[in-house]
Parts: structure tokens; sequence; C-alpha cells
């Protein structure tokens, strides 16, 4: 066994692994909870997720007090739980199959106007109302 800094360092570099490994319980990331960063989270009004909710891990009673008031996006709560954005999504996974959150998925991004289109009904005003 190694003694001496050459260990220190090599214990201050894998230390900041080990808890976020521990807040997932070894969980990856289920490809059906993929959420993104503007995905709305908020929490359920579940009467069997009362049970659940007494299990939580500390940093799992965080995001619920978080969204518990409204909606939250995934960015927003990564950001106030100081928490990585892929640890924060496995929470969430965790917490919505728990029945604890209901997970909004952003609105999607409106397809590109046709400019022709647009030009037209802009000229037809202005011919219309004199602009």
């Amino acid at each position: 066994m190694r003694e001496g800094p050459e260990q220190d360092e090599e214990l201050e570099l894998t230390s900041p692994l080990v808890p976020l490994f521990v807040i997932t319980n070894g969980r990856a990331l289920p490809p059906d909870h993929e959420y993104e960063h503007t995905t709305l989270v908020t929490a359920a009004a579940a009467e069997g997720g009362r049970l659940a909710a007494r299990t939580l891990s500390p940093e799992a009673e965080q995001v619920m007090d978080l969204v518990a008031n409204g909606f939250l996006s995934v960015a927003e709560v990564a950001g106030h739980t100081h928490l990585p954005l892929g640890i924060v999504r496995i929470l969430l996974a965790q917490l919505e199959e728990d029945s604890l959150i209901l997970a909004r998925s952003p609105i999607p991004r409106a397809e590109r106007v046709d400019r022709e289109l647009v030009s037209a009904v802009l000229e037809g005003l202005k011919n219309r109302f004199g602009a």
C-alpha cells in the first residue's frame, strides 16, 4: 500500500465522484426518461406518494422542496441544487417512477416560417391599411 503525498492526491481526485454515485444509488438514466434542459417538473399531489416520500435521499428531498410550489425546468433544478445535470435527471426519473413529480415536455420549436408567405401578408396589410 502506498503512503505519502501520492496517496493523498489520488484520494482527492476520486473523492468528488463518490457522492454522485451514492446519490443515484448507482442507477443510470433510463432511455424513456430523457429530460431536456427545458422540461418542466412539479410535485404531484398523489396519496400513494407519501409513503415513498418518507424514504427520499436528502438530495431528492431538496428537489421536492424546489418543485413543491410550481414548475421549474430541469436546468433550474440543477442550478438550485448545485448538482450536475445528469444526476438531476436521474433523481427526477426516480421521483417520477415513484409518482412524486409530474414532468411536462417542452413545447416543440416552431417550424421555419415561410418568408414568402409572411412577406405577402405584410404587403397585403400595407395595401389594406396604407402604411
